[in-house]
């Protein structure tokens, strides 16, 4: 089985997959926010995901902004689409940072793949914390 991390914007959401064996991750694809319930249902009927892992973003401080109530909104209403899926908040600070460091967004294509890649850098800390467990 494998699990799915969503990296949630109000334009575009960044979509990251683990192995079955939950030791490495990818960036998936990138998808326009508002059409992302659809595709995650089709995502869930071609893979075999037993979690998603939606990204938390607090501020620095560790305290709720207008995007982290805007994203557990929307989480919420995922899980409510998607209730046999496990759904995890997990936090996603400095990830949208470290990815722009990584491909370096100047091109539109570039800007895109950088949501998939946050992702794909907090599944793997959400992967590494399971070690621990």
């Amino acid at each position: 089985m494998k699990i799915l991390a969503l990296d949630i914007g109000d334009v575009w959401t960044g979509i990251a997959i683990s192995d079955s064996l939950g030791i490495t991750t990818r960036p998936y694809k990138t998808v326009a926010t508002e059409k992302l319930k659809a595709e995650l249902q089709e995502i869930c009927e071609l893979e075999p995901i037993k979690t998603i892992v939606v990204g938390h973003p607090k501020t620095m401080k560790g305290t709720k902004s207008a995007q982290t109530i805007k994203t557990e909104q929307m989480a919420q209403e995922l899980e409510n689409l998607l209730p046999t899926i496990k759904w995890v908040l997990w936090d996603e600070r400095l990830s949208s940072k470290q990815a722009a460091q990584l491909v370096r967004p100047n091109t539109k294509e570039k800007k895109l793949a950088s949501h998939s890649i946050a992702a794909a850098l907090f599944l793997m800390s959400y992967l590494d914390s399971l070690k621990f467990q």
